[in-house]
């Protein structure tokens, strides 16, 4: 009897280990499940780490949207700082959970300037690999940087990357961009998303229901996207920075929404959406908001449950940080994104 109660006290101790230490990995991300009765069976995995445009806001707001009005699973990740385990855009270096690319059937990407271990590029790279859909939000562009004497194996996604066939790195040659410019006046213009993507006399569904996008950050410069690129949104610089604001016609339009293809090294081809909006405080727009929960369902290729206007109600409340350095919301765990 003794040695019953001693293994049971053992076995019930290692229980108490054993959920402490799930507890304490699922405190470095968040994840939504749907109802049953709405379960779609898709995962959607969304990786944040900016230091200006507080994706660690926008996209657990975008999770909730999938999961609780579409069914999809989702899964948020976010630059931990590993000294404190609070929330660090800042901290380029660490973003836990990126194994659940393993089981993620679409990516969005809202990362800037990150320089990463290869233990968790390497899921990256897998995911990439295996041709699955990605969805790039604004710094996505950028979203990676190596110095050059780094000796990851990842070196070619970096940015500035001159490798062979990796000339821009992810952002190029993943997205269709790198980092170029900021075409408007950043901090004094926003931009107005002019719809395009017309082919053979029908909208691209992307752009179902997306009639009014506009938003505070500014047109980035697109020098050279490639051929296969479909622009769906052009871009107008606004004089000013409110909605009404109205559009400068002095400078070019700019591409700010499109789809491609891409295809890396040893790997299967998939499908691309990219935009340069995608600050949290652009998410205010709903239709910069159905604009790429529709992109989600367009690169999984399924139809919405209900509708051909999805529903892209904010769940909860948001009440999004304006874009700058040094704003974000200090001393937070991803559970204190959710409102």
């Amino acid at each position: 009897m003794l040695n019953i109660i001693r293994r049971s006290a053992l076995l019930g101790a290692l229980l108490i280990f054993v959920i402490n230490a799930f507890a304490q990995s699922q405190d470095q991300w968040l994840q939504f499940i749907p109802n049953e009765d709405l379960n779609n069976g898709r995962h959607i995995v969304l990786v944040s780490g900016d230091e200006e445009y507080r994706s660690e806001e926008s996209l657990p707001m975008l999770a909730r949207i999938l999961t609780e009005h579409h069914g999809f699973k989702t899964t948020v990740l976010f630059a931990i700082n590993p000294e404190t385990g609070f929330v660090d855009p800042t901290f380029t270096a660490n973003i836990p959970g990126l194994e659940h690319l393993n089981s993620a059937d679409l990516l969005i990407i809202a990362t800037r300037f990150r320089a990463l271990p290869d233990y968790q590029m390497k899921n990256i790279d897998n995911y990439l690999k295996a041709g699955k859909p990605v969805i790039g939000l604004r710094t996505a562009t950028h979203a990676f940087n190596f110095e050059e004497e780094s000796k990851t194996s990842y070196a070619k996604y970096g940015h500035s990357s001159k490798v062979k066939d990796w000339e821009g790195g992810f952002g190029k040659q993943v997205l269709g961009e790198t980092w170029i410019s900021h075409h408007g006046n950043h901090g004094h213009e926003g931009t107005r998303g002019i719809v395009d993507g017309i082919q053979k006399g029908k909208a691209h569904p992307i752009l179902e229901g997306v009639k009014d996008i506009w938003g505070p950050t500014d047109v980035y410069t697109v020098a050279d996207l490639v051929p296969d690129a479909e622009v769906l949104l052009w871009g107008q610089s606004t004089l000013g920075m409110t909605a009404d604001s109205p559009g400068s016609w002095e400078k070019s339009l700019m591409p700010i929404a499109w789809t491609k293809s891409y295809k890396i090294e040893s790997g299967e081809k998939g499908k691309v959406f990219a935009t340069t909006m995608g600050s949290a405080i652009d998410f205010l727009s709903e239709d910069l908001r159905r604009l790429v929960v529709n992109a989600c369902f367009w690169g999984l290729e399924i139809k919405p449950l209900s509708g051909r206007i999805i529903n892209v109600d904010i769940v909860g409340t948001y009440h999004p940080t304006m874009f700058g350095f040094g704003t974000f919301k200090k001393s937070k765990k991803p559970k204190d994104f959710v409102n």
